[in-house]
Parts: C-alpha cells; structure tokens; sequence
C-alpha cells in the first residue's frame, strides 16, 4: 500500500479533520432515523400464511409476544440448495442482536419462499438459531417486491428498491419493519433494499475502520458462506 506518512501531529490535524465529517455524518443519520420514524404507515389487510416449525401461522403471529417484528428477506427459493451467500453473510450476525432486540420489543426473523424443510436443513448446517420461516405458496415476497415471476424476470428490468432495477432475478434481499397495536392489527412501517440492507452487516463497519477498507473489486466478491472459509 503507498499512503502518505506523517508526523503524529500532522496525523492529528487530518484526524481531526475528518472528526468534523464524522459528526456530520451523525447528525444527519439522526436527521434520518427521526424522518423514518415519521413515515406513514400501511396497514396489512391480506391475510399471509407461513410454514415455521410449529404449525401454518399468520403474520400476526410471528410477533412472538412483541409489538415489532424485523423480517429479513432472505433469497433462497424453492429448489436452491444453499441460501444467498451475501444473505448469509447478513444472517451470521443476527443471533448476537437477537438477545437485545427482544428485550427491547422487537422480534425479528428471516422469511424465505424455500420450503420449510430446505431451509430447515440450511439452517443447521449454518448454526444459527434465529426464526426462520417458508412464504412458499404466499405472495407475502411478491409484495414486498423481493421475489420476481418468470415473466417479470424476462421483460429486462423489475420494480424493485422503489423503481425500475435494470438487473434481474427471481430472488433479491430486504429487510421490512411491522407494528402490530393492541388490537392486533399489523401494520407496515418500513422496508429497505440495495444497500441498504447493508445496516445488517456489523462486519462491514468494522472494515470500514481498518486501513484496507472494505477492499473489494466488486461488491462482496469476497464473501463466503462462513462454513466455506478455508
């Protein structure tokens, strides 16, 4: 790596500096929880059926006890043998969060269209013990624009992060954010796509730290399901 070696004073000034972008960058990430706190809600009025491993259940249900639920759309469809890798990559660090997310209200799980015996099986060879559940035979990911038909597939472009997605493919990744109220109705609050989904990936931010960055060529061409590491 050629960079730039300095005095630790000099160090010290372009720290500094960078402080000063550092702060703005916390202030308006503030500015933006506080909007998306402020975003209307939808409410849910088709009825959304899940395989998990306690029987069929709604959406409702999937609450667990809590008043918010967090789904991570994970891309494994129906005959793939392994999950998205980059969606296991966003996996491996839910189950450290998952102890604080629900003492603090919030129930998350990962949905997949897979049947529930395939991802079942993905599940315990990845070790994991978060939630996860099959939409197959729902048109919960369809609506959520995460899963595309053939037919959308084939027209060259797909509605997906909120507009037209020149790349293609039946599976894409997401995280979607619901409140249920009191009386038990579901709402949907949230959902982000792209890289967005990134706020999942804790590792990311560490790279973020260090002095080679992220050091990709190409976005997460480096990532391995984490049993495939050598």
């Amino acid at each position: 790596m050629q960079h730039a070696v300095v005095s630790r004073d000099d160090w010290l000034t372009a720290r500094r500096d960078l402080l000063r972008a550092e702060k703005e960058l916390t202030h308006l990430r503030d500015k933006v929880a506080r909007e998306r706190l402020a975003l209307p809600w939808v409410r849910i009025e088709k009825e959304y059926l899940f395989e998990t491993p306690d029987g069929q259940r709604e959406l409702a249900d999937l609450f667990d006890g809590r008043s918010q639920l967090l789904v991570q759309h994970f891309m494994f469809a129906p005959g793939w043998k392994e999950g998205c890798p980059s969606c296991s990559f966003m996996a491996d660090h839910t189950d450290g969060m998952n102890k604080h997310l629900a003492h603090h209200d919030v129930t998350m799980i990962a949905v997949s269209r897979a049947p529930l015996a395939e991802i079942e099986r993905y599940r315990r060879r990845m070790g994991w013990q978060f939630r996860w559940v099959s939409s197959n035979g729902s048109p919960f990911n369809y609506d959520f624009r995460v899963s595309f038909t053939p037919e959308e597939v084939a027209t060259g472009h797909i509605d997906y992060n909120f507009g037209e997605w020149r790349e293609t493919g039946e599976e894409w990744p997401g995280l979607s954010a619901f409140y249920k109220d009191d009386a038990g109705d579901v709402f949907h609050t949230y959902s982000t796509f792209g890289r967005g989904v990134e706020v999942m990936m804790g590792t990311y931010a560490m790279l973020d730290l260090m002095p080679k960055g992220r050091n990709e060529a190409e976005g997460m061409d480096w990532v391995r399901r984490h049993d495939r590491y050598a």
